[in-house]
Order: structure tokens, then C-alpha cells, then sequence
């Protein structure tokens, strides 16, 4: 157990206060939830190759609903023949019906750490795990523009959090046909996605509400730089495709 607990601290919890410090001692104003919100940034520009692909399979899942969804008609009568064809749908056309999941997945150990730093706080005795080259700041004021303290509660940043991760779902959403409803056949797929779309924005707002600001800061930052990464790679790919005669 205690080989986890150094790991953890080594990957995350000791690399993410190092950057946190850095942050907070040389943007100008030195203003923590700026600094929060720059190494959000950051640490997703780090993994934008490996969610870039995410969102890549979550636009062709999309694409590819309207023939999912003629399989699961094809075999209205028969679940467990209908749930076969699908799989073997998805797997030639090498997509991953867990594709969306795997930008959360990702956001969770950074989501621990965060809360570690603040749960800790910022006293002499974690300060000792700043790198040499990391000057040792004196009072750390954790308020963002002068009037929100980041290591409190905050229902503002959480519905915010909460808001934004529904966008962020719906934009990966197939397009619904009016006929849509009339199907009653579905899959795990599907319901996997409408939960993410619904369920996963109020789990936010209230797992939010009840954390320090500074995670729901997080996760709105996150999920708008989402956003406009799947719209960056959709517009793209929409001029990379070529136009049918």
C-alpha cells in the first residue's frame, strides 16, 4: 500500500504542486485560481494527442448511428442476436463503444490530486516536496480575483462545472431523426451515452457543491477546453474529407 501512496505522490500529487507554485509565483497578480486555471490548460495540452483520438472515435460512433441503429431494428425480436451484431459492427469498424468514458477516466487520478493539494493545504510540511528549482512561496492567498476562495465551498463553480459537461456531452450526441423514438430497440451504448448527457452533469453540480471550489474550477476549464477541441478537430476533418461529386 505504501508503494501506491509514493507512486501517487510521485507522478501527481509532487508534480502537480510544483506547477501549482510556479504558476501562482510568476503570472502576473499572482492570483491562484489563475494559476489553476493555466495549469488546467496545460495539462491538457499534455494530453491532447490521446483525447484528440477520443474524440476522433466519438465523431465516427456518431456518424455511425443511423447503421446501429438499422442493426437493432434488423433484430428487434431477438436481444441477445441484436447485442451480437452490434458488437461485431463495432469491431469491423474498429470503434470503441467506451470511447466517451475515456476522457473522464482520465480526469479522475488529476481530479484526487487536486484534492490532496488542498486537502493538505500548503504548510511547511508539504512545501518540503518542492523541487530546488521551485522557489518556496511565502502566505499563499487561494482566492481568485480577489473575492472567491478557491478552498471553500462554491455552488456558482459547481453548477458552472455541471452546465459545461453537458455541453460537452451533447456535443458528441448523434443527431436524433424524428423517427427515432419509435424504435424501442437499444443498446448499452446508447445508454451509456444518454446517462453521460444527463446523469453525469448533476452528479457533478452535487459531488461539486460539496468540494473545495478549486475541482469544480477544474472541471468547467476541462470540459470548455473539450469543447472546443472537438469542434476544433470536426472542423478539420470536415475540410480534410473531400466533397462528392
Amino acid at each position: 500500500m505504501d508503494f501506491f501512496v509514493e507512486l501517487f505522490r510521485t507522478l501527481l500529487y509532487q508534480p502537480f504542486l510544483n506547477a501549482l507554485i510556479l504558476l501562482y509565483e510568476y503570472l502576473p497578480g499572482r492570483d491562484f485560481g489563475v494559476a489553476v486555471i493555466a495549469l488546467t490548460i496545460l495539462l491538457r495540452l499534455v494530453l491532447y494527442p490521446l483525447s484528440a483520438k477520443a474524440a476522433i472515435a466519438q465523431k465516427k460512433f456518431a456518424e455511425l448511428q443511423p447503421r446501429i441503429k438499422e442493426i437493432q431494428e434488423k433484430f428487434k425480436d431477438n436481444k441477445e442476436q441484436q447485442a451480437k451484431a452490434v458488437f461485431e459492427f463495432y469491431r469491423k469498424e474498429k470503434i470503441n463503444p467506451f470511447s466517451p468514458l475515456l476522457p473522464l477516466l482520465i480526469q479522475f487520478p488529476i481530479l484526487i490530486a487536486l484534492y490532496q493539494l488542498f486537502w493538505k493545504g500548503f504548510g511547511p510540511e508539504q512545501l518540503v516536496f518542492l523541487y530546488s528549482f521551485v522557489p518556496t512561496p511565502g502566505i499563499i492567498n487561494t482566492s481568485f480575483l480577489g473575492f472567491m476562495d478557491l478552498a471553500q465551498k462554491s455552488l456558482f463553480f459547481a453548477v458552472a462545472a455541471g452546465i459545461l459537461q453537458f455541453f460537452q456531452a451533447k456535443q458528441t450526441m448523434p443527431a436524433k431523426k424524428d423517427d427515432s423514438k419509435k424504435k424501442g430497440a437499444t443498446d448499452f451504448a446508447s445508454m451509456l451515452r444518454t446517462q453521460t448527457l444527463f446523469v453525469f452533469p448533476v452528479v457533478i453540480v452535487l459531488i461539486g457543491a460539496r468540494l473545495p471550489a478549486v475541482i469544480s474550477l477544474y472541471w468547467a476549464v476541462s470540459s470548455a477546453f473539450s469543447i472546443w477541441q472537438y469542434w476544433f478537430i470536426t472542423r478539420n476533418q470536415q475540410h480534410k474529407t473531400p466533397k462528392k461529386v
